[in-house]
């Protein structure tokens, strides 16, 4: 079974949401900052989303694993 990219796109998005969320409360921790966490937050949520989302249309091209 293939995922079409609704799939990988809307896996992408939740997975951002959580991993967002934790680079928030890191960088909220560290700095004591919520401005700056914020930022670090919002350039990494674009960053890794476009990421994660080839990653993922990279590893659908790959048979290996699949029955």
């Amino acid at each position: 079974m293939k995922n079409d990219r609704r799939r990988s796109a809307a896996k992408a998005l939740t997975w951002r949401i959580i991993g967002t969320l934790d680079t928030f409360l890191l960088s909220l921790f560290i700095t004591k900052e919520t401005l700056t966490a914020s930022a670090i937050a919002g350039l990494e949520v674009l960053t890794k989303t476009a990421l994660y989302y080839f990653h993922e249309r990279g590893w659908d091209k790959v048979q290996w694993g699949r029955s």
